[in-house]
């Protein structure tokens, strides 16, 4: 197998201009701005952060109040940042310390761990190979694999250094499952359903898949063209996201491209696909992207928590459907979603759904 250049390698050779693979195309690059300087625009539009101290607070008017601004983040923006989310800042401390510790390694100890895509082999070590007809790159390394349910997980492809990322991922994915549930719960009650039902119809904690990609952002030399990770939605239930505090993530937010700022503490939560399908639209998922610098590497840590591929057909539940308000979205499986948009994005669609 060829493995095709780290984008880390290529950070570090010393070039000045970027292969032109990684050029972003004319109409993308008039949107690319300073991520420093969009971070502390006064006037932009910022997303919400939620606070969920009170999400199951003894007074009811508190509580309400907690789930009403978390329905309605996820109504009018589908991302937010969380505070108070009930997961520690030590162990959030000891999972970013783990996959910075990994990525820190020289390129050949982590090409141990490669990914191997044409063989069907998507976690591990890998980059983005270019998979439409324009041969687009994007200037990122990554670490992908499943990390809940714990008898799913594949042990043999998580790294063994530094000794604490098994010990400190395993707890974060945990923990992370039962922050999932608590979301689900207050997101079924918004569309005016039972409160285990949109966990239900995402496959329950036997089914729902959590899968971490640890996404490595070297410096650019010429961040101006390129894209850390290009223009989408997520196609899972929800994504949850940690940060090493240097900016990145761009939200497409009232017709612009609204740079979301740096919260202390925070996990950022993004609505995906599935959700908004379950929702008839109601609950949003937004169309994101990051973009990169010149000054500091960038390092997030996503987590997708995914419905079975198969086993559930994916479309608006018939609560949220009226004469009124029809099916926005036809039936799929959430394999067939993935194909759908593979499928427009390599034909040019401009919906990005």
């Amino acid at each position: 197998m060829v493995v095709s250049a780290r984008v880390e390698t290529l950070a570090t050779s010393g070039i000045h201009q970027i292969p032109k693979e990684y050029i972003r195309p004319q109409h993308e690059l008039k949107t690319i701005t300073n991520i420093f300087h969009d971070q502390n625009d006064p006037n932009a539009p910022q997303l919400p952060t939620i606070d969920l101290n009170h999400i199951h607070s003894q007074d009811l008017e508190t509580r309400q109040k907690c789930r009403d601004e978390l329905t309605k983040a996820a109504t009018v923006w589908g991302v937010m940042h969380l505070v108070n989310h009930g997961i520690s800042g030590d162990l959030i401390r000891r999972v970013k310390a783990a996959g910075e510790s990994f990525f820190d390694q020289p390129v050949e100890e982590k090409e141990k761990y490669c990914n191997d895509i044409a063989s069907g082999k998507i976690q591990g070590y890998g980059s983005k190979l270019a998979n439409n007809a324009c041969g687009q790159l994007e200037w990122e390394d990554y670490f992908f694999h499943l990390v809940f349910p714990e008898e799913k997980r594949d042990l043999t492809i998580w790294p063994t250094t530094p000794d604490d990322y098994i010990p400190a991922t395993t707890e974060y994915a945990k923990q992370l499952r039962a922050l999932a549930t608590k979301i689900l719960s207050v997101l079924s009650l918004g569309l005016g359903l039972e409160e285990g039902r949109l966990e239900k119809e995402v496959g329950g904690m036997e089914e729902l898949l959590l899968q971490l990609k640890i996404n490595y952002y070297p410096k650019c030399p010429q961040p101006e063209l390129a894209l850390g990770v290009e223009a989408h939605t997520d196609v899972s239930a929800l994504t949850f996201i940690l940060h090493n505090m240097v900016p990145g993530l761009q939200l497409f937010y009232g017709g612009r491209w609204v740079t979301a700022k740096c919260v202390p503490d925070s996990i950022i939560l993004h609505i995906g696909d599935t959700i908004e399908i379950l929702s008839n639209g109601k609950y949003k998922s937004i169309l994101h992207r990051g973009l990169v610098n010149k000054e500091k590497v960038r390092i997030s840590w996503a987590v997708f928590c995914e419905p079975p591929k198969d086993k559930i057909i994916l479309k608006p539940l018939p609560e949220t459907v009226s004469e009124e308000e029809e099916p926005l979205f036809p039936p799929r499986t959430f394999h067939q979603h993935m194909e759908h948009k593979l499928f427009r994005k390599n034909n040019d669609a401009v919906d990005p759904k």
